[in-house]
């Protein structure tokens, strides 16, 4: 049994869902918008919000998605489902360049991966029994888990953390919190997450690195990191990953954090009562984080105390904006393009991460040096749309509009139809 949608909720999924298809996909990664880069480590742009909205959203709807607690081995077997297939899907992404097989190279390799890919998917977000869900999900876990530690070289450095992996592990631990537990308790455990990962960072030395601290690379997260997931971690460190084992920690005090919000939100209260209550809330949280902010930095690659409790802030306040406009005022006419968004997350968080590779993996003959190959994506960029622009920051940001809005067009299609993809 669930609960109807909340509209509010989905239109902020879909908000978040759209700035990260944006910010992913630039033209040109030598050409970003300050706005839509990361920060460099300690502090927080905007585009450092997608993530940790993502998380709070995910705990926001456990709520409505279980309104009745109800807990047994079914509904276990469910959950941990649920969470392999989130986990494998961003998994698989990290194996899709790395397939290599009977030989093949050029377009009837991208073709073999392509369909690999679609079966993968179809494994992971087609409608099947609870049975059939659970044996194609560990079945492609084993599978995929094999290859990165079966020593063949094109799997010995693949990346095994990542952005839907570690959502898929917050969704496995808040889910049982909230359905094992009242809000206080889950309140109490949010704090000692927190606390407890901030005495780790902060007061713990570091082996081989000396006393603690939040510097890149040389803290505690990053030593466990590379003790227990050496050779399988970000390709940009390769010594460490922001979406690592004990960071991961804090990530599921941001679930609780939505998972708090969402059980407001439930209240059998007056509709104004809520937007008060989740206000104090929200700003509440935010004065927190940036008050923790002064001893333990705000630092997405960290997801330090500080972040969570200033990032659900925030999340807090924009929801609560949003369910006011269209929950309480019912303004809803301009929301259409968000819920598009909002109600197709995975198969856009999954195929917008494939479309990049395979565009990359198309080779053409570039116009000015006709001996030379280039990728079809850089064609695309440099001669499609650089043309049009004399500033490379405003090409580079038109390249990734067009690339939402290809998005845009394909899921008003799937919204019309009524084909909603979950997990």
């Amino acid at each position: 049994m669930t609960k109807e949608r909340l509209i509010s909720l989905d239109v902020f999924r879909g908000f978040t869902i759209l700035l990260m298809t944006i910010v992913n996909n630039p033209g040109s990664w030598a050409f970003i918008y300050p706005p839509l880069e990361h920060a460099e480590w300690h502090g927080c742009t905007p585009t450092d919000l997608v993530f940790p909205f993502f998380v709070f959203i995910m705990g926001t709807a456990i709520p409505f998605a279980m309104p009745v607690k109800h807990f047994d081995s079914a509904v276990f077997n469910k959950i941990i489902v649920r969470s392999l297939r989130i986990f494998c899907l961003g998994f698989f992404l990290a194996f899709f360049s790395r397939f290599e097989l009977f030989g093949l190279e050029g377009i009837p390799l991208l073709i073999l991966r392509l369909l690999i890919t679609f079966a993968v998917a179809y494994a992971l977000l087609g409608n099947f029994t609870l049975k059939v869900k659970t044996y194609l999900a560990v079945g492609i876990f084993a599978i995929l888990i094999s290859f990165a530690y079966s020593g063949i070289e094109a799997f010995e450095d693949v990346r095994i953390p990542g952005v839907l992996q570690r959502i898929g592990i917050v969704y496995f631990f808040t889910s049982i919190l909230y359905l094992k537990t009242n809000l206080k308790t889950q309140l109490v455990v949010a704090a000692s997450i927190l606390l407890i990962y901030w005495i780790l960072m902060a007061f713990v030395p570091v082996p081989g690195f000396g006393p603690a601290n939040f510097d890149k690379g040389t803290n505690l997260a990053a030593w466990l990191d590379n003790l227990l997931l050496n050779g399988h971690l970000w390709a940009s460190s390769k010594t460490w990953d922001p979406e690592g084992i004990l960071s991961t920690l804090p990530a599921i005090g941001t679930g609780i954090m939505g998972m708090f919000i969402g059980q407001i939100l439930n209240l059998q209260i007056a509709k104004i009562e809520i937007v008060k209550k989740l206000a104090i809330a929200g700003v509440s949280l935010l004065i927190l984080g940036l008050l923790w902010n002064t001893f333990f930095p705000i630092n997405k690659s960290l997801w330090t105390s500080s972040y969570v409790l200033y990032t659900a802030g925030i999340a807090t306040i924009c929801l609560t904006i949003l369910y006011y406009i269209i929950d309480v005022a019912n303004y809803t006419k301009w929301t259409k393009l968000f819920l598009i968004w909002g109600v197709n997350p995975m198969i856009v968080f999954f195929f917008s991460g494939i479309i990049p590779r395979a565009l990359s993996a198309i080779k053409v003959q570039s116009p000015e040096i006709t001996s030379e190959e280039i990728s079809l994506q850089t064609s695309i960029y440099k001669y499609g749309i650089t043309t049009w622009f004399e500033n490379p920051l405003n090409a580079s940001l038109a390249y990734a509009l067009i690339y939402a809005v290809f998005w845009s067009c394909i899921l008003w299609v799937f919204y019309k139809k009524k084909l909603i993809f979950k997990v």
